[in-house]
């Protein structure tokens, strides 16, 4: 009877390499179908109520749904990433989640204001050294205050949406890849490297500091997740980090600006990879210091190995 690490609960008879390459195809392929639905029925619903065109006769949604289905078209991808995992490995869905085979709600309180503090630690050091470089302005520019009951419309969409985002992405690649690749190798930092680096590629090229900003930030998170023993302190830097982030977009109608995380210049890699640093060792620290469990009971291990 053995206890094991986050990055092996994949492992066992239903979790050859052909599985996890099968399961990554088909968590892809499921996520773009959900979301061209989604896109599809708000098209149909633009149609409907009257939107405008442009010159090629498409619906111009509104800058708020156009956001929204940008994070929806993400979202819809956790149930696919929570099946996948069900269904072709043949495991609980709760072992991506974390070591106790369930999402740790106390913990995951625990690292949201600390996670929250980071991210507005990063926001005040971006705005207080632009002015001192002028290339990264664009990151700190803002438009004028939309209003009170905009704002707050915007923001009920945003919060009801952008979590579930979040989480969806932690589930498919510090989740389902970190684990499909853990489970090939006993070495920890393949199986971190491999995920770090296609959330960077999905995110699209900006710029090299953008690029390697996401590679970076994506091999600390796989790192607390495994020294946590799972997803809740990366959901929640996640988290913070795009509510933030549309909190500012909202307020001063910069929703439709197409800017990510992709663009970022050398300023804001710069103070990010600190920040991020600092988070990731003060939850580790956290987690060791609450003799949070990182690994999982012999009796679960024995389990996994039995699944087939």
């Amino acid at each position: 009877m053995t206890d094991t690490a986050y990055h092996r609960m994949a492992r066992g008879s239903a979790a050859a390499w052909w599985r996890t390459a099968l399961g990554t195809v088909l968590i892809l392929v499921g996520t773009l179908v959900l979301a061209a639905v989604l896109y599809a029925a708000a098209l149909i619903a633009g149609e409907v109520v009257g939107v405008p065109h442009d010159g090629d006769d498409f619906p111009i949604l509104p800058p708020l749904v156009e956001a929204a289905l940008t994070f929806a078209s993400i979202a819809v991808g956790l149930p696919v990433v929570l099946l996948t995992a069900r269904l072709l490995q043949r495991r609980p869905p709760g072992t991506l989640s974390s070591v106790a085979g369930r999402v740790r709600w106390g913990w995951l309180g625990r690292c949201l204001p600390i996670a929250f503090a980071t991210i507005a630690l990063m926001f005040a050091a971006s705005f207080a050294l632009a002015p001192f470089f002028p290339e990264s302005a664009d990151e700190t520019d803002g438009g004028a205050w939309v209003g009170v009951g905009p704002f707050l419309g915007a923001m009920l969409v945003m919060v009801l949406i952008v979590p579930v985002q979040a989480a969806a992405e932690e589930y498919a690649f510090r989740g389902w890849l970190l684990q499909g690749v853990g489970a090939l190798t006993r070495w920890l930092w393949p199986a971190i490297l491999v995920q770090a680096v296609l959330f960077a590629a999905v995110h699209g090229w900006g710029t090299p500091w953008g690029f390697v900003d996401l590679v970076i930030w994506a091999s600390f998170m796989g790192w607390v997740t495994v020294r946590t023993g799972g997803l809740e302190a990366s959901i929640a830097l996640h988290t913070a980090n795009n509510l933030l982030s549309m909190t500012w977009a909202a307020a001063f109608g910069l929703l439709d600006v197409d800017e990510t995380a992709a663009d970022m210049s050398l300023l804001g890699l710069a103070i990010d990879i600190p920040v991020v640093t600092g988070y990731a060792l003060l939850v580790v620290w956290l987690a060791r210091r609450r003799r949070m469990p990182t690994r999982t009971a012999p009796a679960a291990s024995d389990a996994l190995d039995a699944a087939a």
